[in-house]
């Protein structure tokens, strides 16, 4: 029906009249050219992770491609008889090689991780380097050849190149926001297939429209005008200088996604709003550009993209502060919100860069395929060096600035104008303020309101900051909004309990893996254990160096007794040949795409196949970023690895405990202890005792029907996105589903084989631990007088529980104002609490306060108890000087 319509019978087909279905066609081209570049990047995700490399790696393979197809075509567009036909075998060709890609690559997947036992981290980095620039260079070699020979089908007009670019640009700008709906709704194999499609239907069109183009039967006019068309290829020093351009833009936009994605929404979909917004500028400034060169256009568009690319650094911390304080209430008013933000801060320059090309073309008389190759290499160059060298070497800030001066002289370089370099000394001076990040306290002006820069290391992992707040406490930040761990006391007893359960739930370990450092505070939680030998695997360097020398007052410089490998935990797994009795998953925030591939089915196993015959992996979780559904896929996901799995809860985070043969419950915990002495069971529990920590067990993880969590069709990171923004990671709910999965007393010491006589201790801390979670679900309610009798008779029934004595402790200490006007002395009431629970910071500083403001003696050893709990807290600190 389509091919009787467009072509009568017997007539001749002419594009000419067919115009705007034509350039239609290609905007679609367009389209599906980005998706699969957004939908690449996601798989180079599951090997890169969160990092630039990813990024940059098909950002590069991609523009190469597009380069690479573009000058080959070009040089022979003037030859080729039917290049529309041509084009629609390519767009036919490229939809079915995406189709194939998904099985290309699981079926390399097994060979590339076997072939990385044998590589170092960054070997391996280049393996993979030279993998996806295999698979990715056709199909844009494919796509850059489209551009020429579209241009040639329309008989490659002059005038005709920044329509058709800007059109193709504006349908590519679509093409990144495509997928932002389609992966949620589909996941990565149903995205493909439904581009793939378009693209099938995109090169059946071209097929129809080209099917009277045959050799033999070319309009004699058409084949003229084609064969006459100016295809000149502009002079070399233009075309190098147009290469900068595209080198110059993709530094640009490389240092936009890791600027913006640290402010703005946590997730891959920053870098699709991005290329959406950049795609967006730049087709609308080709099809708004003027038909006739002037000079004083190549003056103003270095001025106009150098300039506003400056801008955005000075507007970075206005940008941040703004998405701090904004409440989204869905992840699509997130998307469209922050997504309209980042065009309005960016436009100026993008429509600049769309600009050029069209007047290029004008003003080299033709070339623009050239150009537009030449572009598009340069682009691939410039993703490269802000990957792997810019950013890591200056920093994000600075690259920008490279960037913008790139454009601004590049851009000159075309300007016959003497008067317009004085840009040149105004831009140094508008850009030297801006060449270092803003600090902490400018970005996150409500979270980190008074808090200090102390370190920021940038590499193309992540940016890591420590910064110190104004109590004097230091915090770990990855990417600005990603808090990885505190020094704050009770932050500290929550990041050692994650070595600690683990370790004692073994019988005798002597090994032991921590997959993620942070500030090391985990990995110090170990310490007490006799005769263990400490491994960790970190990908960030910043977080390698903060443990070593910032967090070192609170981890004991534990680095100095623990081998750390900088790696990925997937590569470091899938490379080792080690065995370990013991291999804890560190929390991480599980909605980025790469880390949740950690909370995947070939992730959990690649962790089995490491464990000694009697080992645990043990992959802690914290409540609040899970809504149940996800909850419930990575329960379902982590026992079809470990069928013997079971479940601890350790305040709001949970353990996920995987045996690689049975579990020893009680038997193996008791066994751990008592080849210990008193002394190093009461520092391997910190004083709770062996019940406190079989009270904390939760039952074994029951088989149950629906999705997983795999590489290859994950499902967290599309859905804690939206139930974050929705609202839907509800605790209260989650209590409440946790309290109702918890087994019986009775059956509890079943599973966990707990003797007769051991079983009144067993459940007096089952029974603590439940009263303790339902006081908290009580409070977070409102009903506080619930929640506090609960709590005391969680107290009542084990006392050694930490959790219930700093529950109690702090609720004692926010009624002391009730206190001091019923009478009670505020010191007898705070050494009460502090009966109570001996680590209560808050109530150990106001005693010595209160000692100090008295002249007691004993003040100083308060102060110096203190310092022993809070070795940072700054008010102690300086009462010493």
């Amino acid at each position: 029906m389509l091919g009787e319509k467009l072509l009568p019978t017997g007539a001749k087909p002419d594009l000419t009249q067919a115009y705007w279905l034509l350039a239609g066609l290609y905007g679609l081209s367009g389209l599906t050219s980005v998706a699969y570049e957004v939908l690449w990047a996601r798989m180079l995700s599951l090997q890169f992770g969160v990092s630039v490399f990813a990024v940059v790696l098909t950002v590069s393979a991609f523009m190469a491609g597009l380069g690479g197809g573009s000058l080959f075509v070009a040089r022979r567009a003037t030859r080729i008889r039917n290049p529309l036909l041509l084009l629609a075998a390519l767009e036919g060709g490229i939809s079915l090689y995406a189709l194939l890609l998904p099985l290309i690559l699981q079926m390399t997947s097994s060979w590339i991780e076997h072939e990385s036992a044998q590589l170092s981290l960054f070997q391996w980095y280049g393996l993979m380097a030279g993998a996806a620039l295999c698979l990715l260079l056709l199909p844009a070699f494919a796509m850059g050849a489209g551009f020429p020979l579209i241009l040639t089908a329309l008989g490659n007009k002059t005038v005709d190149l920044g329509k058709i670019y800007g059109l193709n640009t504006l349908g590519a700008a679509c093409g990144a926001l495509l997928p932002l709906w389609l992966l949620p709704a589909m996941g990565w194999g149903g995205a493909v297939l439904v581009i793939a499609g378009v693209g099938l239907m995109v090169g059946f069109a071209m097929f129809l429209l080209a099917s009277g183009h045959s050799t033999g039967t070319v309009d004699e006019e058409c084949a003229v005008q084609v064969n006459n068309a100016p295809t000149t290829r502009p002079h070399l020093p233009g075309l190098f200088a147009y290469a900068g351009i595209g080198a110059a833009s993709l530094i640009l936009e490389i240092a936009w996604t890791r600027l913006f994605g640290m402010v703005m929404l946590r997730t891959e979909y920053v870098l699709a709003l991005i290329l959406a917004g950049f795609l967006l500028g730049i087709g609308l400034g080709s099809l708004l550009a003027p038909r006739q060169h002037r000079q004083a256009w190549f003056a103003a568009l270095p001025i106009v993209a150098g300039g506003f690319s400056l801008i955005s650094l000075w507007l970075l911390p206005a940008l941040s502060a703004w998405v701090e304080r904004t409440e989204f209430l869905s992840l699509f008013g997130a998307l469209a919100t922050q997504g309209l933000m980042l065009v309005l801060l960016t436009l100026p320059v993008t429509l600049a860069l769309g600009v050029w090309l069209p007047l290029l073309n004008s003003r080299f008389n033709g070339g623009g395929m050239w150009l537009y190759g030449a572009n598009s290499l340069g682009a691939a160059l410039g993703a490269v060096i802000a990957g792997l060298v810019l950013i890591p070497v200056l920093g994000t800030a600075a690259t920008v600035v490279v960037a913008a001066s790139a454009l601004l002289v590049l851009g000159l370089a075309w300007a016959k104008s003497r008067l317009a370099w004085i840009a040149a000394p105004l831009f140094i001076a508008a850009a030297w303020p801006v060449i270092k990040l803003p600090p902490v306290s400018a970005l996150q002006p409500q979270a980190q309101a008074g808090s200090r820069n102390l370190y920021l290391y940038e590499d193309a992992v992540s940016i890591t900051h420590v910064v110190e707040q104004q109590d004097g406490q230091r915090l770990l930040l990855t990417d600005l909004q990603r808090m990885d761990a505190s020094t704050d006391p009770t932050a500290v007893f929550v990041q050692s309990n994650q070595a600690r359960l683990p370790l004692l739930l073994h019988e005798q370990p002597r090994t032991v893996l921590f997959l993620g450092l942070g500030t090391g505070i985990s990995v110090a939680g170990s310490l007490p254990f006799p005769d263990l030998q400490r491994n960790a695997v970190e990908l960030s360097q910043g977080a390698i160096n903060s443990a070593g020398r910032w967090f070192a007052p609170l981890n004991h410089n534990v680095l100095q007794q623990t081998r750390v490998d900088r790696d990925d935990a997937r590569h470091f797994l899938s490379a080792t040949q080690n065995k370990y009795d013991v291999i804890i998953g560190d929390v991480f925030h599980p909605d980025l795409v790469g880390l949740s591939s950690l909370l995947s089915v070939q992730q959990f196993q690649r962790a089995r196949n490491h464990l000694s015959d009697n080992g645990l992996f043990v992959q802690w979780l914290a409540i609040n970023q899970f809504d149940g559904e996800s909850l419930d896929v990575i329960l379902r996901t982590f026992h079809r690895v470990f069928p013997d799995a079971q479940l601890f809860l350790d305040g709001m985070h949970l353990a996920l405990v995987g045996p690689r043969q049975k579990f020893s419950g009680a038997t193996g915990l008791l066994h751990n202890l008592q080849r210990m002495s008193l002394a190093q069971q009461d520092a391997t529990t910190v004083g709770e005792g062996g019940w406190t920590w079989l009270g904390r067990y939760w039952g074994p993880l029951a088989e149950t029907e629906g999705p997983v969590q795999d590489e290859w069709a994950p499902v967290l990171e599309f859905r804690l996105p939206r139930a974050r923004y929705a609202g839907e990671l509800d605790v209260p709910s989650s209590l409440r589903t946790l309290l109702k999965r918890r087994p019986g007393m009775a059956e509890a010491a079943s599973l966990l084989g707990v003797r007769d006589n051991d079983r009144e201790a067993f459940e007096r801390a089952y029974g603590a631990t439940e009263l303790m979670v339902r006081s908290w679900l009580a409070a977070s309610q409102g009903a506080s007088q619930q929640a506090n009798r609960l709590m005391y008779l969680a107290y009542q029934a084990n006392g050694k529980d930490r959790w219930i004595a700093y529950a109690l402790a702090d609720s004692m200490f926010a009624s002391l104002a009730q206190a001091r006007q019923h009478g009670l002395n505020e010191q007898d009431a705070l050494q009460q609490i502090l009966q109570l629970n001996p680590q209560h910071v808050e109530s150990l500083r106001a005693l010595w306060r209160l000692k100090r403001q008295s002249g007691d003696v004993q003040a100083e050893l308060l102060r110096a108890r203190l310092l022993e709990l809070s070795p940072l807290d700054r008010e102690a600190r300086m009462a010493g000087k």
